[in-house]
């Protein structure tokens, strides 16, 4: 599937959204959207080919690439760079949070096979995301390693945000900070060892 961002899939996301908590992911959740919108249904079987997999990851291309284009609007420069990848994780969340029941049972729904498959997909692509807005450029090994981290703290935060009511999330932003840190170190050992070698 594209990771292209477009505006009729966009509006199609944002109009299922709000009965996704009593639909679930569904074709009939498709189905009733596309009449509420009064779309035809073979226009939507284009546009999401396989059918509601693809409107759940489209999802998740939509909230990553919000959180891109908020981030472009902050001072990145000015913070260091652990700093900017919690406000990018803090970023996407804060951006999922009116949809939060919808984001429960997209996870649910990803972990079912066949679609579990693209479930790491959409984290690491998530990550990759939020590591090119904070200005990582590297190439090498640090480039895999960095994601594959950063796809851990996503998968634990996002978990933990979920069963989360404390009061603007702040029990989750503690979380996020303490997984950032332990990960620094895990990186720096990773490193460390690799210059040794």
């Amino acid at each position: 599937m594209s990771h292209n961002v477009s505006p009729f899939k966009t509006k199609f996301l944002l109009a299922a959204l709000p009965d996704v908590p009593f639909d679930g992911w569904t074709n009939e959740l498709m189905e009733r959207t596309a009449e509420r919108l009064k779309i035809a249904q073979n226009k939507v079987d284009m546009e999401f080919p396989r059918g509601v997999r693809d409107l759940v990851a489209y999802f998740s291309f939509w909230a990553i690439e919000e959180t891109v284009s908020k981030l472009k609007k902050t001072d990145l420069a000015s913070l260091r760079v652990r700093d900017r990848i919690a406000l990018g994780v803090r970023t996407r969340l804060e951006i999922l949070a009116p949809h939060k029941q919808a984001v429960s049972s997209a996870l649910s729904f990803m972990a079912l096979p066949p679609q579990s498959f693209s479930l790491p997909k959409l984290v690491w692509h998530a990550a990759d995301k939020i590591w090119w807005a904070a200005g990582d450029t590297s190439t090498d090994y640090n480039h895999y390693t960095k994601r594959l981290l950063l796809s851990g703290v996503l998968t634990s935060t996002t978990l933990y945000w979920l069963n989360d009511t404390s009061k603007g999330h702040e029990q989750t932003w503690t979380f996020l900070d303490r997984r950032i840190d332990n990960v620094l170190k895990i990186g720096m050992k990773i490193s460390g060892f690799r210059k040794r070698k």
